[in-house]
């Protein structure tokens, strides 16, 4: 899409159907009618005239998208009933955004004799500004029953409790609410009702006899104020859907066939599945309608289609649709019986916030004809802003197939592609979650795009051990298809400029898959010639993505010339004297923590890479899992040597907080180090890095160091330096400009420190803390130059 923004002849292919039509609706169908008017009534009678690149048709999918909402409300909307308020807020009803499910499966324990919910929590709001709410369950022994009610902390209103007061009793409740009214965890559940163990595999046994089953606990509806939680009503009956999508779960992609849902259309309610087939069903409805206006705004009456080159009637409603067909593909990531609510935001979350298809206990059902969070009208908005604002003046082809094939089929292509990691998406059998509605809708429109009945998996290069066998298998099927890619690269890229080859996966998180990548690349005989991290992956996000990178890595290749060898230990002296430069000039580059190891990758490999083979002591080539172990190896040597260039209080603060963290040691131990540092405890203490206890010793918190009056010339090291301007951070990039400007040349020795401080963090695995160091390295340059701009300010003031 970059290319076609530079108005490049871009080419663009895969083997995955969905991403292909995705790609076709970005850079393909745009294009073809770009600067038209749009067709519709109301647009085409108003006084507005211009409507640049796609604008006229993202109008025109707006508006067909809101007809299609009318006749979907006609059809089913006595289905999503308004729930009664008693007068709430001076209303007597209001339009539900959600109703709250929770999965039940029949106690284990023979006294009670009916079904217990698997519940999380039962919090349903839990931001900063609003009390908790929560649905209680109430318990009926006597008549075996079970049923909930709303209920709301009012901690906020009482005179007693006040300020930090609020949040610690906030927190005891939320841990209460897990542990009383909780019922499910990832170890498994127990019985709300007698307190009996239920295991998972009690659960999954239940499953796979239908005997999951669910119940309402609560409803989230519009209010003039916000949200409103209304305790759980009965709901219309819901008949059957006429139509129900095919297709089967991988084990690969989810654990849902163990709990008893082996096919894509259990994760679905009828009730979800009626409105999804129902929207669907009007596209080929509201296709005519578009056609007919389409001829009375001028466009050609012609049945060309968009396929074969058409500009006409049946091309302008082929674009149309399709871009109301990716609509209903999100409302299927939206109304699911796998997707959740994320209660600090009070907002419906999509099923794909991973690249895996999660097992949920409590799940909300999304009201398509709301104003709020999922609704049908939101996922069309979407799609009409991005449509409107996508590029249109290149030229672009898209095509489906095999990678390898792609390749040779362009004459001197310039390659830029981003591969598979290895074991770690399975693309292929999550896409089948949207592909089946895609099918079902877009077969007449892209009937070879949607020829097969699931997406293709024989030639996906995804390293899968179900289809390989076993995990070695799986392996070499991996390395050899990345091979066959590489060097159909090598062979055909164009002479004059080099191949891109993004990669966005820290090797800790997956070696394999870094070795097999490499390892391809270097047998095709590419030679990496540089590297840079470039950022690409959106800010935030599901803490799930640990393994995920702030950037990806680019590394630039060309094909190898020379058939020249290099023994291994000229190939680490080598990587002493070469790697070092690199680094630092990463560094300088402001190159995240998270980064670093992925990017030193890149200097390694052009040393490694730039020769035939390196050549080991009994003769056999060095293989690239070799390489990347010494890569690393000189990388940390190279991390811990930057300590030396640190103050004597730094360097202990440092190995101390490696050895534990904030929590206390022994005075004795701290003794011992501090000579080593050239220092002493007392000296520690007086700076203000530690704090002395009778025979312990502990690092002070960020808070605790932070919570005096502290000026900046208090501040005496790097390790109090790193430590306050996170604190500042945390409050705003303005606050922690500030200090850097007031430290002056101290400010800019915390990067460094705050480098070895991650590095600590990711080998402990304190993930939490390695985020704040991170996070410093990855603002540092708006810090710098919002500090010269507070530097200037103050100049000419004075």
């Amino acid at each position: 899409m970059e290319a076609f923004r530079l108005g490049l002849s871009a080419f663009g292919g895969d083997l995955n159907p969905v991403a292909v039509l995705i790609s076709k609706a970005m850079v393909e169908i745009p294009s073809c009618f770009t600067d038209l008017k749009p067709i519709n009534p109301d647009s085409r009678n108003s006084e507005l005239n211009t409507w640049p690149r796609a604008q006229g048709l993202a109008e025109d999918v707006r508006y067909y998208g809101d007809l299609i909402r009318k006749m979907a409300w006609e059809r089913i909307g006595y289905l999503y009933p308004k729930v009664q308020l008693n007068r709430h807020q001076g209303v007597d009803s209001a339009t539900v955004i959600a109703w709250f499910w929770a999965r039940t499966v029949r106690s284990p324990d023979p006294s009670w004799n009916g079904f217990v919910p698997l519940i999380r929590s039962g919090i349903l709001r839990d931001t900063k500004k609003s009390p908790i709410i929560w649905s209680e369950p109430l318990i009926d022994t006597e008549n075996q029953n079970i049923t909930y009610k709303i209920k709301k902390d009012e901690y906020e209103q009482s005179d007693s409790v006040e300020g930090d007061n609020i949040e610690e009793q906030r927190k005891q409740l939320r841990e209460d609410l897990y542990k009383q009214n909780g019922t499910i965890s990832k170890n498994g559940g127990k019985c709300i009702a007698t307190g009996s163990t239920i295991t998972l595999d009690y659960i999954k046994e239940q499953g796979q006899r239908g005997n999951l089953r669910r119940t309402l606990i609560g409803i989230v509806a519009e209010g003039s104020n916000g949200r409103i939680y209304v305790n759980p009503t009965d709901l219309p009956d819901v008949p059957k859907p006429n139509w129900i999508p095919e297709g089967t779960f991988s084990d690969k992609s989810t654990n849902l066939p163990s709990y008893g849902m082996k096919n894509i259309a259990d994760v679905f309610t009828d009730r979800q599945l009626i409105a999804l087939t129902t929207f669907s069903d009007l596209l080929r409805d509201v296709r005519v309608i578009i056609e007919k206006d389409a001829v009375q705004a001028g466009l050609p009456d012609v049945t060309t289609r968009l396929r074969e080159g058409g500009r006409g009637k049946s091309a302008y409603a082929d674009a149309v649709i399709t871009y109301l067909a990716f609509a209903v593909d999100k409302c299927a990531d939206y109304w699911s019986t796998v997707g959740n609510w994320q209660n600090h935001r009070e907002s419906i979350g999509p099923v794909f916030a991973r690249q895996v298809i999660p097992m949920t206990w409590d799940f909300v059902e999304a009201n398509p004809f709301s104003n709020s969070s999922g609704n049908w009208t939101g996922q069309v908005r979407s799609i009409c802003k991005s449509l409107a604002n996508l590029p249109v003046i290149g030229q672009s082809s898209i095509m489906q197939g095999n990678a390898k094939d792609i390749v040779s089929e362009i004459e001197k292509p310039v390659i830029c592609t981003d591969p598979p990691y290895y074991d770690n998406i399975q693309y292929a059998d999550l896409s089948d979650y949207f592909y089946i509605w895609l099918r079902h809708n877009l077969s007449e429109i892209w009937p070879d795009e949607c020829e097969t009945l699931m997406t293709p998996k024989r030639d996906e290069i995804v390293a899968n051990s179900s289809r390989a066998g076993s995990s070695e298998n799986a392996k070499k099927y991996f390395e050899n298809a990345i091979f066959k890619v590489m060097d159909q690269i090598a062979k055909f890229q164009n002479e004059n400029f080099p191949s891109t080859i993004f990669y966005a996966f820290k090797q800790q998180a997956n070696k394999a898959g870094w070795e097999t990548f490499l390892q391809g690349l270097v047998d095709a005989d590419l030679t990496v010639t540089s590297t840079w991290p470039i950022s690409t992956e959106k800010p935030g996000g599901s803490r799930s993505r640990k393994a995920m990178l702030a950037s990806s890595v680019v590394v630039v290749c060309r094909p190898r010339c020379t058939n020249e060898t290099l023994p291994s230990d000229e190939f680490l002296s080598a990587l002493r004297a070469e790697l070092p430069v690199a680094i630092k000039k990463l560094q300088r580059q402001n190159i995240a923590p998270v980064d670093m190891a992925q990017s030193a990758i890149g200097p390694g490999m052009q040393i490694f890479s730039r020769y035939y083979k390196v050549v080991e002591t009994d003769g056999s080539a060095m293989p690239v899992r070799t390489a990347l172990a010494l890569i690393n190896e000189v990388l940390g040597k190279v991390l811990s040597d930057e300590d030396a260039e640190m103050d004597a209080n730094s360097r202990f603060a440092l190995t101390w907080f490696e050895q534990f963290g904030y929590e206390q040691g022994p005075y004795g131990v701290a003794e011992v180090l501090a000579r080593a540092k050239v220092t002493t405890v007392d000296n520690v203490v007086r700076v203000g890095i530690a704090h002395l206890q009778y025979d312990k010793i502990r690092l002070l918190s960020r808070e605790e160091m932070s919570s005096g009056t502290l000026w900046s010339e208090d501040i005496s090291n790097e390790w109090m330096a790193v430590q306050h301007l996170i604190h500042r951070l945390d409050r705003s990039e303005v606050d922690a400009a500030s200090l850097v400007w007031q430290l002056g040349e101290l400010a800019y020795r915390a990067p460094p420190m705050a480098y070895l401080l991650y590095a600590v963090c990711e080998k402990k695995g304190w993930s939490e803390e390695a985020v704040a160091y991170n996070g410093l390295i990855s603002v540092w340059p708006e810090l710098v130059r919002l500090s010269k701009t507070l530097a200037a300010r103050q100049r000419s003031t004075t």
